[in-house]
C-alpha cells in the first residue's frame, strides 16, 4: 500500500503469492485493497511456491497443485469481477462470498509456472506466465506453450561483476539452494539441464551439501545468472525480451549505487 502511494507511476504486482497459505476470500480481499489504491497498475501473481513452503514451513498438504492454482484463478476471475460466488470447487468451496470493493479495473491474473501443464493453464484461463530461473534461450521453449498475446514475466537474477570467481561461487549456492527442490527439478530436467545437473542432485540426496555446490558446472551458472559489468548485465536481459519475456523483472544482488546504475543501463530509453 505504502509503494501505490510513494509511487503513482509504478506497476505494482506479488510474485508469487501461494495459493495453499491464503485462503480464497483472504487473497480476493488482499489483491483488491491493492487494485483500488492503484487503479489499473496491480498485477496478481499467483502459484503453487513448493512442497518446502507450503508443507514444510506452513503444515499444509502440497496436494493436486495444478487443480489447486486452475481453481484459485477461476474463483478470483468472478470474485474480482464483483460477482457473488457460491461454488464447489475442486479442491476448495465457497459459499456466499462477495467483495464489498467495487473495482473499476481488473487485475491481470499472472500462473508461476514451470513446466507444460500449467504454462499452458497460464495461457487457457489467465493473462500470463510468471518464470522463474531459467536462461534466454529456455524463454523461447516456455513462452509458446502460454501462447501469443500472453504476458511473459521473469524474475532474473543479476550479479553485476566482473569477478568471474566471486559471481560463480555466488551463483552457485544460489542454484544449489533452488534447483534441489522438487519443482524446480523437474523443471530443469525437462527443460534439457539434467546431465548437467546429476551430480548436484546426487550429493544432495546424499547429505554432502559442500559437494552438491561444488560440481555445478560454470556453463550453467553462466545461463542463470546474468553477470558482467552494468552495460552487459543490461545486453543479457535484454535477451530475455527478444526471446519472449515482456515483463523482465531483475533481481539485482548488489550494494544500492551499482543497483542503481545497473537499472540506469536497463532503462529503455538508454537502448
Amino acid at each position: 500500500m505504502l509503494a501505490a502511494a510513494w509511487t503513482p507511476s509504478l506497476r505494482l504486482g506479488q510474485a508469487i503469492v501461494p495459493v495453499y497459505t491464503r485462503g480464497p476470500a483472504l487473497l480476493a480481499q488482499t489483491i483488491a485493497s491493492l487494485a483500488e489504491a492503484a487503479p489499473g497498475r496491480v498485477a496478481l501473481g499467483i502459484g503453487t511456491s513448493s512442497n518446502v513452503i507450503v508443507e514444510r514451513w506452513n503444515g499444509i498438504p502440497f496436494e493436486q497443485p495444478y487443480q489447486h492454482v486452475r481453481d484459485m484463478v477461476r474463483f478470483l476471475r468472478a470474485a474480482l469481477a464483483g460477482e457473488k460466488v457460491t461454488h464447489d470447487y475442486e479442491t476448495f468451496s465457497v459459499k456466499g462470498f462477495r467483495l464489498g470493493i467495487r473495482l473499476e479495473h481488473q487485475p491481470p491474473i499472472l500462473v508461476a509456472a514451470l513446466r507444460p501443464g500449467m504454462l499452458r493453464l497460464a495461457g487457457r484461463e489467465a493473462d500470463g506466465a510468471i518464470l522463474n530461473w531459467l536462461s534466454p534461450a529456455d524463454v523461447r521453449t516456455v513462452a509458446p506453450i502460454v501462447g501469443e498475446g500472453k504476458e511473459i514475466a521473469a524474475r532474473i537474477f543479476v550479479l553485476p561483476s566482473e569477478d568471474r570467481d566471486a559471481v560463480h561461487a555466488i551463483g552457485r549456492r544460489m542454484i544449489a539452494e533452488y534447483l534441489n527442490v522438487p519443482v524446480y527439478a523437474a523443471f530443469h530436467e525437462w527443460i534439457g539441464r539434467g546431465d548437467e545437473l546429476r551430480a548436484m542432485w546426487d550429493a544432495w540426496k546424499a547429505g554432502d551439501r559442500a559437494r552438491a555446490i561444488e560440481v555445478i558446472p560454470d556453463s550453467v551458472v553462466d545461463d542463470l545468472i546474468v553477470h558482467g559489468a552494468p552495460g552487459a548485465c543490461a545486453e543479457r536481459v535484454l535477451e530475455y525480451v527478444e526471446n519472449g519475456v515482456t515483463t523482465p523483472a531483475p533481481m539485482i544482488i548488489a550494494d544500492p549505487e551499482t543497483t542503481r546504475t545497473v537499472m540506469r543501463a536497463m532503462a529503455p530509453a538508454r537502448r
